[in-house]
């Protein structure tokens, strides 16, 4: 009887994969990432219901260096991270995936609406998206390895989240009743605040400028600012502008009208492949944001962690500091993050 263990967060997701996991016949046990007390409360019950050895892992160190610190030092560059690509990476799929592992875990499950095959044409482990196109995650797993993939079990990738939901109520498994926040470290999802918070004294007020570097106004700081914006400006030009770019050495933000906010291009940098890398120009579809659709391109492969994006048509608010994830079909080919555009 193979063991595995599932990556329990106490929402309704993670908490069906166990469910599922243990009914398939699997030796389960739980593991949480100590970052809140309400987390680490859900999860425990949850564990308890399914009556499944259940182990709370401290990370909030890792938590600190690996996620919380680069998200801040991301905004104060004038970036749009996504914390939860870098927290899946180096703590989910990476210290609890080790952890899991040393405990005597075959496999290591999440509750991630994604999927995992092995491809015997390149013997090799392939991602791809969720069946449910509304739910697919894939989108932030885009660094898994083989090590890791040959591992990994992500049984709600086959399903929807409607359907997950009536299994966990047919179980009657104490799930929350709340979906997790869009990052879960910030209350009330208010980042600005956040930010504020933790590096105030940081930032700066500054100029706000049109592309040919008149000043229409003073905004409160960069990180307070994401490329595509329109609200919150403070600016009264009888028009409608947008936040279409930084200038970090004048500490401006520039704003101009929608169609500066369209892109040809990008450059990647930090880039995996789930494979080989290209050992050429390749076509592809290019997702620039969790919720957006992946759009026709060609990748250009540049150093070993680095390539360049050309889009078929051009592409609204590319921002830095998001992901831009290769996709051919429904498989996961690759990703990296955004360090700028091309007009």
């Amino acid at each position: 009887m193979p063991t595995a263990a599932v990556a329990l967060s106490g929402g309704v997701d993670s908490a069906t994969t166990a469910l599922l996991l243990k009914e398939r016949g699997y030796r389960v046990f739980t593991l949480t990432m100590a970052t809140n007390d309400r987390v680490t409360e859900e999860a425990a019950r949850v564990a308890a219901f399914l009556n499944v050895p259940h182990r709370v892992i401290d990370v909030h160190d890792l938590f600190e260096t690996r996620v919380i610190g680069p998200f801040c030092a991301a905004y104060l560059r004038g970036n749009t991270p996504n914390p939860c690509i870098t927290c899946n990476r180096d703590l989910k799929y990476g210290a609890l995936f080790r952890h899991a592992l040393s405990l005597g875990a075959d496999y290591f499950a999440t509750g991630h609406y994604a999927r995992v095959r092995f491809d015997p044409e390149h013997r090799r482990y392939v991602l791809l998206r969720g069946r449910d196109p509304r739910k697919d995650q894939s989108y932030v797993l885009f660094y898994l390895d083989q090590e890791r993939l040959s591992r990994l079990l992500l049984p709600l990738g086959e399903f929807s989240k409607e359907q997950v939901r009536r299994r966990a109520r047919a179980a009657g498994i104490p799930f929350a009743a709340t979906e997790s926040q869009e990052i879960c470290f910030v209350p009330g999802d208010d980042y600005r605040r956040f930010i504020r918070t933790r590096c105030g004294e940081r930032i700066k007020e500054g100029p706000v400028l049109d592309s040919r570097g008149n000043v229409l106004g003073r905004h409160k700081g960069i990180p307070f600012y994401t490329i595509g914006q329109r609200r919150g400006l403070g600016l009264a030009l009888g028009k409608p502008v947008f936040v279409v770019g930084f200038d970090r050495e004048r500490n401006a933000v520039i704003v101009g009208p929608e169609e500066q906010l369209w892109r040809t291009g990008l450059r990647a940098v930090e880039v995996h492949y789930i494979l080989d890398r290209p050992g050429d120009v390749i076509p592809v579809a290019v997702q620039i944001r969790y919720r957006t659709r992946a759009a026709p391109a060609l990748l250009y492969p540049e150093t070993a962690d680095t390539a360049r994006i050309t889009f078929e048509k051009p592409q609204r608010a590319v921002t830095p500091g998001q992901a831009a994830v290769f996709y051919r079909d429904e498989y996961v080919l690759g990703g990296g993050i955004i360090t700028d555009t091309r007009d």
